[in-house]
């Protein structure tokens, strides 16, 4: 029977552990907090640097933790030929895009961290669509590679800020402003006219793919494009290829991501619910030789899909008197347990919300209707 008392980011939480249990991930647990100096080290690689801090007994300055993915790095073993393929359910905590204020959010997600072949890189991806799809059959997961981008960007010689600029310009589809910035910079039309190519690529990988490999053909990312050909056509005919698209819209810090990288969309919400790709420079940063692949799905998110549930602490309250029999009692209970969560007490506590109220008198049950 479905479990009547889970809300239902709790029951997408068990889905998901189910979905990660099944392709043999292991289960991570770690601290609510962590020397803030990894997060410092690290901070570009946070969705923001805005961090909640103190100071521990020892005298270090210890953090609470906005993130799992840096954590698991550093607990993780370089180990050359090994894969250790982890999920977790954590709360991490961080300013919501909701609320503005600093907020504890529960986010779920898995790292395949070590010697990732091209079928641990399939395999992530293959799970960050199926997790989107526990929460909606509306959705969408948008793909991109960032060796396609960085490969480009590195041949046209600018400096890291008009870099990070063009890139902008990319993620916002902006070829106006590319145009202008190129022109300023002395960047070859041939060259601009490839980065305009991807800002105007969007589409499935049947119709996308073919796009790509004739304007990437003999230029300087035609090895990053075989590395994305070679991930997406392991999905042709797959339960996923519905659901994939090709976008070079979505961007991810060049100084941390090398590989494929994602986002997940679902219909109703704006923004993306969640987020993922190859972290090799990462790892680097790190000091670690082996390379990773992972996502996060960020429930805050999902608080706009859902709609908004009235809280109840119980189904029902069962009122009973001091004269009715245990054994009355419990057959009671016995009976209502099986629509929803039961409560029995024999005085009603006053800041109680509850659904109905049940009053047991002379071992029969009496139903009080439209009292909360």
């Amino acid at each position: 029977m479905e479990n009547v008392y889970l809300k239902a980011e709790e029951k997408v939480i068990f889905s998901l552990r189910a979905l990660y249990s099944g392709y043999g991930y292991s289960r991570y647990k770690m601290n609510k907090f962590e020397e803030y100096d990894l997060y410092v080290r690290n901070k570009d690689f946070l969705l923001s640097d805005a961090v909640i801090t103190f100071t521990d007994t020892n005298g270090k300055l210890m953090a609470l933790k906005p993130d799992v993915t840096l954590s698991i790095i550093k607990d993780s073993e370089d180990t050359p030929a090994a894969v250790r393929k982890l999920y977790y359910n954590e709360n991490v905590y961080r300013i919501s895009k909701t609320t503005g204020s600093f907020k504890e959010i529960m986010q779920v997600g898995l790292e395949c961290i070590g010697d990732a072949d091209d079928y641990c890189i399939y395999e992530v991806l293959m799970l960050a669509a199926k997790s989107l799809l526990t929460v909606s059959d509306s959705s969408l997961l948008a793909i991109s590679h960032m060796g396609i981008l960085s490969d480009i960007i590195d041949s046209l010689s600018l400096t890291g800020a008009q870099s990070a600029a063009v890139l902008r310009c990319v993620e916002e589809k902006n070829v106006h402003d590319l145009e202008a910035m190129c022109r300023a910079c002395g960047v070859e039309s041939a060259s601009v006219q490839l980065l305009k190519d991807l800002i105007g690529i969007y589409g499935t990988p049947a119709t996308v793919l073919p796009q790509l490999e004739r304007i990437l053909k003999n230029t300087c990312a035609w090895d990053s494009y075989k590395e994305l050909e070679q991930t997406l056509a392991l999905a042709e005919g797959s339960d996923i290829e519905q659901y994939l698209r090709i976008d070079f819209s979505i961007i991810n810090d060049l100084k941390y991501y090398n590989g494929i990288i994602f986002k997940g969309f679902i219909e109703g919400i704006a923004t993306a619910v969640l987020s993922g790709g190859q972290y090799d420079k990462l790892m680097r940063k790190m000091k670690r030789k082996t390379g990773a692949v992972g996502f996060a799905l960020y429930l805050d998110q999902l608080e706009r899909f859902y709609p908004r549930e009235e809280s109840y602490d119980t189904d029902y309250v069962l009122l009973y008197g001091e004269n009715e029999s245990a054994k009355a009692v419990c057959e009671a209970v016995r009976a209502y347990s099986k629509k929803g969560a039961v409560l029995a007490v024999r005085k009603l506590p006053g800041s109680l919300k509850y659904k109905t109220l049940l009053k047991l008198a002379g071992g029969k049950v009496v139903e009080a209707d439209g009292i909360s």
